[in-house]
């Protein structure tokens, strides 16, 4: 059964949907997480960390959605702040360093728009990580797990392989905030989530997803494991093909990707 975008994004806001706190033990074979950016604090909407996917080291960013009240205050509702994306460029450097693969896993409505963020320079954060994850050597792979929302999502979603699990959403803004800007009016979510063409199918056409990562009927809140699952076949598949490239050509191919995306006229 296919969904219209306003039906997925029910799906995806389910509050049995599952979150990192999920897919995280059942992915990877251990996983320790690291804190703080070295310059203001640490971001609980942002979890990083090193972890085993079958044998191979790799460094994990995420971003972390709540299931009630309390754990979604505690990650901000997974709306990231300076210092969550200082956190995850931290780490990727680290990750390229020792030469591990950065996987990324993506679920935001969009990066925190409050006055602290941005006196704490909540633009210049995201931009550096757009720019220094381009240049990165070392290979990147981010699944957008939910929601991907505007920059706040771009900044862990430049990458070597983009993947979208069957019912998530990628957009430049969030379909509230596209309503609010476009009309003035946020009550339209749902017709700026249908006009936005922001499904996976889409983004698949467009060239900017790689690869669609199917749930079970109903949404991955249905059965977890096979979900999981999907996404580790989809990692350790990307991870072994990127392995083998050489680093030059992995670097062009990541920019050449990011350069076909979108259209223009002069």
């Amino acid at each position: 059964m296919k969904f219209t975008a306003c039906e997925r994004l029910e799906i995806i806001r389910n509050k049995n949907r599952p979150t990192i706190n999920d897919y995280i033990p059942a992915i990877f074979n251990t996983f320790m997480e690291m804190h703080g950016d070295r310059c203001f604090g640490d971001d609980n909407a942002i979890v990083g960390g090193i972890a085993l996917l079958g044998n191979t080291p790799v460094t994990v960013i995420a971003q972390m959605k709540g299931r009630n009240l309390e754990e979604n205050k505690k990650s901000n509702f997974s709306m990231p702040h300076p210092e969550g994306y200082r956190k995850a460029l931290r780490l990727a450097k680290q990750a390229e360093k020792f030469h591990r693969p950065i996987i990324c896993l993506v679920d935001t409505p969009g990066a925190f728009c409050g006055i602290e963020a941005e006196k704490r320079g909540q633009g210049e954060a995201i931009a550096k990580n757009l720019a220094e994850f381009m240049l990165l050597k070392t290979p990147i792979i981010s699944v957008v797990l939910g929601e991907g929302g505007s920059g706040g999502a771009l900044a862990l979603a430049v990458c070597d392989e983009l993947a979208m699990l069957e019912n998530a959403l990628y957009s430049v803004i969030s379909p509230r905030g596209c309503a609010s800007i476009l009309w003035k009016d946020a009550s339209r979510e749902q017709e700026a989530c249908e006009l936005l063409q922001i499904t996976a199918e889409s983004l698949v056409e467009f060239g900017i997803c790689d690869k669609i990562i199917s749930e079970p009927m109903g949404g991955a809140h249905n059965d977890k494991m096979y979900t999981a699952e999907n996404i580790l076949e989809f990692l350790i598949e990307s991870v072994e093909k990127l392995s083998k490239k050489d680093i030059d050509t992995l670097l062009i191919d990541r920019y050449n990707k990011f350069r076909c995306i979108g259209m223009y006229t002069e």
